[in-house]
């Protein structure tokens, strides 16, 4: 007779978490079910190949997947070097996704996780049935695995903030959408550089991505004549504005910062602070007029890059009984620790399976959606964090509670929640760490910054 200890882990997501999870499960002679929604391993790290990440390969793979990858003579690139998406992908994630073999599934998109025969209002008998999992297959039919547990790595990256700075889409947003594009755009591929070139584009974000725009645009904004970048914050410039400079632990991570700063710097680019989306029209010519809450508008642009954070979806989890924050949508214990409303170091308490549990046991989110809408994830954090489960799972309380995970800090702290007076609060550091209180900086003047080779420019999602 088949229990539930004999069932499957199902693991949504086949990205660089829910990978890292499989292999800690085959280590530990669990069978895992990865149901991965795109046609092959890291779809939607595919979907930023050209962006380089700020963490070198020695940082982004996972310990028990190098020992799954090794008998097939796999071998790890430079530990130094960093990689792009594109990189990661194919040198490291799709490798994986193919030593697993049959225990991946593509084009397997979920699309409800419940426990068998009880709803989310049922408790009688409930936690000693198995979880069911529906998902649709590439050709549009209905199937339905069960599982011993469920660990869900599927992301954020489907589901992109709005521009409107209410969490709403700005008034006009979805009409606007041939004109604006949610992630960087690739600026290196000819089609995609020509919507940009020699045009006025708006940036609207403050984190590694909108830096990670900023950059390109101003690169291509050197070679072709008229290219022009208006940067659109919802708060003040402060020293935090840009990371956290040379003092980043992750340079990289910190030469991006200084980038933006250098394009806005050199001319590149205007900042507009304190601007928080309202609505979006198209004037006579087509082009975009962004207003703002406070009566201000933005002169006509032609494109437009949000670059406004992510944020989970929950709608295929209905059934299941989530402990989740009320504002960050992350799990309840997590959230504190990752708050942008009171801190926003780049660093975070070592973490485990016990700050990622839920009232409904047996289900873990993991990687960027355990995170809910907070930023600043790093993949060491999510191989770390389904080490972890897994061990938990496996009924390793001992491994499971043993996390030693430090991550490098971005010498930046503030908090983010502050954003009618960017020096507000700081006098203590921002109540997260001990660093110097950001000072108002004036944009546009003094020497200009360095600017790190654009292919060192990257947000490690």
């Amino acid at each position: 007779m088949t229990t539930t200890a004999d069932l499957p882990v199902v693991v949504i997501g086949a990205g660089p978490a829910g990978l890292a999870a499989a292999a800690h499960l085959v280590e530990r002679g669990i069978e895992p079910l990865v149901l991965e929604a795109g046609p092959a391993a890291a779809s939607a790290v595919r979907g930023w190949s050209h962006v380089r990440l700020f963490s070198t390969w020695g940082e982004v793979t996972d310990p028990a997947a190098e020992k799954l990858l090794a008998p097939t003579g796999w071998s790890k690139p430079d530990a130094a070097t960093y990689p792009s998406g594109g990189d990661w992908a194919e040198q490291y994630l799709q490798p994986l996704g193919d030593v697993l073999g049959d225990r991946v599934r593509y084009n397997a998109t979920v699309t409800g996780v419940s426990r068998t025969g009880r709803d989310r209002i049922v408790d009688a008998d409930r936690e000693a049935q198995p979880f069911v999992v529906h998902f649709t297959s590439a050709d549009g039919s209905e199937e339905r695995v069960f599982a011993r547990a469920v660990i869900d790595a599927s992301g954020t990256w489907t589901n992109p903030s709005p521009a409107g700075a209410s969490g709403l889409p700005a008034l006009g947003e979805k009409t606007a959408a041939d004109r604006i594009t949610y992630h960087v755009p690739d600026l290196k591929d000819p089609a995609v550089r020509a919507r940009y070139a020699g045009r006025r584009t708006a940036v609207i974000g403050s984190g590694a991505s909108a830096f990670t725009a900023l950059a390109a645009l101003a690169d291509v904004a050197k070679d072709e004549p008229g290219t022009h970048a208006v940067w659109i914050l919802r708060r003040g410039i402060s020293g935090s504005t840009f990371g956290g400079g040379t003092a980043d632990q992750l340079p990289a991570r910190g030469a991006l910062g200084l980038a933006a700063k250098a394009a806005v710097d050199n001319g590149h680019a205007d900042a507009v602070t304190g601007f928080r989306t309202e609505a979006i029209e198209r004037d006579g010519d087509g082009r975009l007029i962004l207003f703002g809450e406070d009566g201000r508008r933005v002169d006509p642009v032609d494109e437009v890059i949000v670059s406004t954070g992510f944020r989970p979806d929950l709608s295929f989890l209905s059934e299941i009984r989530l402990g989740l924050d009320e504002r960050l949508q992350a799990p309840t214990e997590l959230a504190p620790l990752i708050d942008p409303n009171q801190h926003s170091c780049g660093t975070v308490h070592p973490h485990g399976h016990r700050e990622l549990s839920h009232p409904e046991p047996g289900i873990y989110l993991v990687g960027m959606k355990s995170y809910g809408r907070a930023p600043t994830f790093l993949a060491m954090t999510g191989y770390e964090q389904v080490r972890s489960v897994t061990a938990a799972i496996a009924g390793d309380t001992e491994s499971a509670d043993r996390v030693e995970l430090t991550l490098p800090e971005t010498g930046v702290c503030g908090g983010a929640g502050l954003f009618d007076d960017p020096a507000a609060g700081q006098a203590d550091g921002g109540g997260c760490c001990a660093a110097p209180a950001p000072a108002l900086v004036q944009i546009g003047v003094g020497t200009p910054l360095p600017v790190a080779a654009t292919e060192s420019l990257s947000s490690d999602l």
